[in-house]
């Protein structure tokens, strides 16, 4: 029988909502027993996003943040927003044209990861025991079927499931609220979803793939708080955007988001940002800068109209674990904090009154927040986006943005599902993409490594495939096998052998970033936790 700790309140995942959460909780209540479990070597390990952060929900959660020296550094002093065209030409759209939405007045130029690692210290300082190292690996259930806690996934197992030297067994945490923010497409978060039907009055959720990297640029070309946004080429194939904002110390990240709705499976987005990266928009900056560090994560984007029931008997999803990101600003950190905030609340509320239900508490907290009706607001800013595309999509955005103040009348639907959207080899147009340079782009082995991604070889393979015939089968014969290209760390290759080709998981170069877990038309492949520790490290990121 596993050993077990009692908690009042359990947090899976270390992000900007799971901190929050715990923040919250214990400034309401100091008495509360709290623990945040962290499958990353480090708080930030595994954080990746863009990111300009509105500072709303931080000045909420801590009034001087400045004087607590939190790492907001570079505040945004200019907004570009370009529609690029055929990898020369390009259009800056005015100001007064762009919606209000993406407009960053007020905001700042931040790495989330480092943000996360400031918040953890204030955690612990309120008395938060954090344990990073440890990946929540499975829910646990009370015999009435409520949510009792969890359970840390064994340590020192080998690929064939024999116990090793180092095995140390998992524990259970048990909790009267456990808190599932894992960011998207969490693996505990999606089976508690399902169980719970969560999502039963919701449109389907749809992802992108952000792909982002860290450059150090000539301190003559830089320009601190300068944000740049825009979309078009080279995504002729998909529909999403890019970003490049010029940080602290000489520093940019670029970055290019691709929705994961796109139809030829023939499209790699790793290779879409490699392109992009030659554009003179990017190239004016980045030649003859460095590559410091590379990284990638799915994004949760439905919004307002995909996002599920939050609450559940004896837990709550948060964060991205929901869906809480508003697409049209292209943020999603501070609704991300406050849904943990109104967590908090909540549950504290919960544990202070038996007569109350979490469900109906929460509600009656998001109902009558910020949060709900900044989402509320801009429920059409994705649907418009796919339904209408880039041109005519940002027209009924500017209108339902910058004139009706997000109070249009109807609310557009987009019930289509991601993974089915792929059109087959023979339908497709085949795409060529350039080599790598060396110089701006490069080839995945190489950036994979920026990423300082690791995992203990001998262990069980975390991208675990519900039927072993598919990947060479139908998804081989039909779309390619379209994991080849859609993965930005070059986890699946198809190797040819005598007896025929065979899927080859390259499990070590894992970034966590669930896009086969999303993106596989079959939907045969389910990402689980692997050991604690295991995964990227990103600094800075």
């Amino acid at each position: 029988m596993r050993e077990s700790m009692e908690f009042d309140v359990v947090i899976v995942g270390a992000g900007p909502s799971g901190l929050s959460t715990a923040i919250r909780l214990k400034q309401l209540n100091a008495e509360l027993n709290v623990c945040v479990l962290e499958k990353g070597s480090e708080v930030g390990a595994h954080i990746l996003s863009g990111a300009v952060l509105e500072p709303r929900s931080l000045n909420e959660l801590f009034e001087n943040w400045q004087e607590l020296g939190a790492p907001l550094n570079t505040p945004v002093t200019k907004d570009e927003v370009y529609l690029l065209k055929d990898g020369e030409l390009s259009k800056e759209i005015p100001h007064s044209l762009v919606p209000n939405s993406m407009k960053n007045d007020g905001n700042y130029i931040v790495s989330v990861g480092n943000l996360c690692r400031w918040l953890a210290e204030q955690a612990e300082g309120l008395g938060v025991e954090i344990f990073p190292g440890f990946a929540a690996a499975e829910i646990l259930y009370h015999e009435d079927g409520t949510v009792k806690g969890v359970a840390t996934g064994d340590m020192g197992v080998s690929a064939s499931g024999e116990k090793l030297p180092t095995y140390m067994e998992g524990m259970e945490l048990h909790a009267a609220y456990t808190v599932f923010s894992e960011g998207c497409r969490g693996h505990l978060g999606k089976q508690l979803i399902e169980k719970f039907s969560l999502d039963k009055d919701a449109d389907p959720q749809h992802y992108a793939l952000g792909i982002k990297e860290l450059w150090q640029i000539d301190p003559s070309k830089h320009q601190p708080g300068l944000v740049v946004h825009g979309a078009g080429w080279p995504l002729e194939e998909a529909s999403g955007g890019f970003f490049l904002y010029h940080t602290d110390n000489n520093q940019v990240v670029a970055g290019l988001i691709v929705d994961l709705n796109y139809k030829n499976p023939w499209m790699s987005p790793y290779e879409e940002f490699q392109r992009l990266k030659h554009h003179p928009v990017f190239k004016q900056y980045l030649e003859g800068g460095e590559r410091v560090s590379y990284g990638a994560r799915a994004i949760t984007k439905g919004g307002w109209n995909a996002l599920p029931t939050m609450t559940l008997p004896g837990a709550l999803l948060v964060g991205c674990d929901a869906g809480t990101l508003n697409v049209a600003k292209i943020k999603g950190t501070h609704t991300a904090m406050k849904s943990g905030m109104l967590a908090a609340e909540a549950i504290n509320k919960v544990l202070a009154d038996d007569a109350l239900s979490i469900g109906d508490t929460y509600s009656e907290l998001f109902d009558a927040s910020w949060l709900k009706q900044e989402l509320y607001s801009t429920r059409n800013f994705a649907p418009a986006m796919h339904k209408f595309g880039t041109f005519f999509g940002g027209a009924f955005n500017y209108i339902d943005q910058n004139i009706l103040g997000g109070k249009m009348p109807i609310t557009l639907h987009d019930t289509s599902l991601d993974y089915a959207q792929l059109q087959t080899i023979n339908e497709a147009k085949k795409i060529d993409y350039p080599k790598p340079d060396g110089k701006l782009s490069f080839d995945r082995l190489s950036s994979v490594f920026l990423s300082n991604t690791n995992h203990e070889e001998d262990q069980p393979c975390h991208l675990t495939l519900a039927d072993d015939s598919i990947p060479t089968g139908s998804n081989l014969s039909s779309f390619a096998e379209p994991a080849q290209r859609y993965c930005p760390a070059g986890v699946y290759e198809i190797v040819e052998q005598e007896a025929g080709p065979k899927l080859q998981i390259n499990a070590q170069n894992c970034l966590h970033c669930k896009t086969c877990d999303i993106k596989d038309p079959a939907q045969n492949i389910t990402w689980v936790t692997p050991e604690g520790t295991g995964g990227p490290n990103y600094p800075n990121m």
